[in-house]
């Protein structure tokens, strides 16, 4: 995609701070970073979100992250690491290429503020949801 940012950060005309490459994937710095070690994992394959990515492109992304999420655990010991992708505008995404934030957590003071608000179906309601959701697959 002419256009997309993340395809030029691969093809290397808008610079970044690489981490990790392969065949199918790039990681790099978020310039941006929430936490010390924030990074980015794209695939090479230009897909929008997660709704147009196929299963072979998720398959080698979600390969790759076990090694640039331990390389982050080696280089700054984090306690934690959250793996984070806002999918679609009303998700908050505001780059459209897929990407999975790798963000180290050292403790609750961070910078990373998490938390949302529940529900409490019954177990009748989860049931006919998880039916919905099992139909369409």
């Amino acid at each position: 995609m002419n256009d997309c940012l993340f395809c030029k950060i691969i093809d290397g005309s808008v610079p970044s701070t690489k981490v990790y490459e392969d065949e199918h994937t790039y990681a790099f710095m978020n310039i941006m970073p929430v936490t010390k070690g924030h990074t980015l994992l794209i695939p090479k394959t230009h897909c929008k979100d997660l709704f147009e990515m196929s299963e072979d492109v998720a398959k080698n992304l979600y390969a790759a992250a076990p090694k640039v999420a331990n390389a982050i655990k080696a280089a700054f010991n984090p306690v934690g690491l959250n793996t984070l992708n806002n999918n679609g505008e009303a998700a908050g995404q505001t780059i459209f290429h897929y990407h999975l934030h790798l963000i180290p957590r050292y403790d609750e003071t961070d910078g990373l503020k998490l938390g949302w608000e529940t529900t409490t179906p019954t177990l009748e309601e989860l049931t006919h949801i998880g039916e919905s959701i099992k139909n369409n697959i």
